[in-house]
């Protein structure tokens, strides 16, 4: 068959699924589990590859698995990924009544969609005919939440990183990997976004510690960590007019702990924060502004301040001659005026990272409803949010491993910014502030 008939076969085998693929992904919106913490998920990941007989490797980075449908060469190698986890937001009418996790950014769409890739692309009548390997991901952890927690997993060399692809990285699951390809969902009126960049950052663990006395009785016996807290937090916003608009910065930090008994002065106040901007080099620069910040918040109430920093995500960039395969797949399937090239958005994502490494790709596909990462976010079109971006992912692969993977093996022939040690050694460098 040629690509055109590869393409309408896949697909037609991923309409005849289409009511198992919105399954799939509404049990994941109704069982959401935080980075690190994705077991129900993870089972039902490799429920259906097992399924769908496709080996697996498991447990990676503690929750990933990894499935690979081989065809009939090796050539190339493109991976197909899906994020496992789910944000904190109680409020949500889905949380999970006792972790508070809601699937308020729409990852449960992209294990949705990348499984109804491997539905689509596993047909022996598909496989057979693609001159290279679709390797199906399930990832932990893309969002970098609970700092504290995952601290303690550092500490107890259970994992490095904060995102679960960067951890990935780090244990070699991406080292026979060539390109990637995965999707977001997006609230937007259209239907496909795609290119644009995003923000990276670099996390800040903080621990301010006075000295406890009675708050009512004795406060002039104690050091108040929280007043600490507060004029570093005050600092920060001091310095934000320094900040240039073009390196688009953004400082958010919580207090998770503001001290232990309301009589008690506090003497252990913990805040967990990112500096997010454009360019590492102006996150590096907001990131030093910020520890001055918190140290002054120390030095003028007689505290004293830990400022542990930990490795975020690397700012993020579509690869091209893949955003183009994939916009004129989408345009081929919901029509050129429901496809938009994105810009510059101010989140972050650990595909930043792998965008580093080999040629991803990013793109965003609608279905949604209301404002990521509150309570209104929510499924709007099950169709368009799980059916649609399988169906894409699934032609992005045909066009790139029909045809004795001619264009699979352009894309492989670009040259990655950076290498594995290069990467590791540069966010050793950042956290280190060398």
């Amino acid at each position: 068959m040629n690509k055109k008939e590869l393409k309408q076969l896949a697909c037609s085998i991923i309409d005849q699924n289409s009511d198992r693929i919105i399954d799939i992904g509404q049990q994941i919106f109704a069982n959401p589990e935080l980075g690190y913490k994705e077991h129900k998920t993870a089972a039902l990941v490799e429920k259906i590859f097992d399924e769908l007989n496709l080996p697996y490797t498991n447990k990676l980075a503690l929750t990933g698995s990894k499935a690979v449908l081989k065809g009939k060469s090796d050539q190339v190698r493109v991976a197909v990924m899906g994020e496992l986890d789910a944000v904190l937001c109680p409020e949500h009418p889905f949380a999970d009544l006792e972790t508070g996790a809601a699937h308020s950014c729409g990852h449960n769409a992209q294990i949705a969609g990348m499984l109804g890739a491997a539905i689509g692309l596993s047909n022996p009548k598909v496989a057979d005919c693609l001159a290279g390997e679709v390797v199906f991901m399930a990832v932990p952890a893309e969002e970098p939440v609970e700092i504290e927690y995952r601290q303690r997993l550092r500490d107890q060399g259970l994992i490095e990183f904060l995102g679960g692809k960067q951890e990935l990285i780090k244990i070699g699951a991406l080292d026979d990997i060539d390109m990637t390809i995965m999707f977001h969902s997006t609230t937007r009126d259209a239907k496909v976004v795609v290119d644009g960049t995003s923000n990276g950052f670099i996390a800040k663990l903080i621990k301010y510690k006075g000295k406890e006395a009675h708050a009512g009785g004795a406060p002039h016996n104690g050091v108040n960590a929280l007043n600490a807290a507060m004029i570093g937090l005050q600092g920060i916003h001091a310095q934000r007019e320094t900040f240039r608009d073009d390196d688009c910065i953004r400082i958010h930090p919580i207090i998770t702990k503001g001290g232990d008994l309301v009589n008690i002065v506090p003497a252990d106040v913990r805040l967990e924060t990112y500096v997010r901007g454009k360019t590492m080099d102006a996150v590096l620069l907001a990131s030093k502004k910020v520890n001055n910040a918190l140290k002054a918040g120390a030095l003028a109430i007689g505290a004293e301040v830990e400022i542990i920093e930990l490795p975020g995500f690397l700012p993020r960039e579509n690869d091209k001659k893949l955003t183009q395969i994939f916009r004129a797949n989408a345009v081929e399937l919901v029509g050129a005026d429901n496809v938009v090239t994105g810009s510059h958005g101010t989140g972050s994502s650990d595909i930043g990272d792998v965008m580093h490494l080999m040629p991803a790709i990013h793109p965003y596909v609608g279905g949604m409803t209301g404002s990521g990462h509150t309570k209104h976010y929510e499924v709007k079109d099950p169709y368009l949010a799980y059916v649609v971006p399988a169906k894409i992912m699934a032609m992005s692969v045909i066009d790139l491993l029909a045809e004795d993977a001619r264009l699979g093996l352009e894309v492989k022939a670009t040259e990655p910014k950076m290498t594995k040690e290069e990467y590791l050694k540069l966010w050793d460098n950042f956290i280190n502030q060398k």
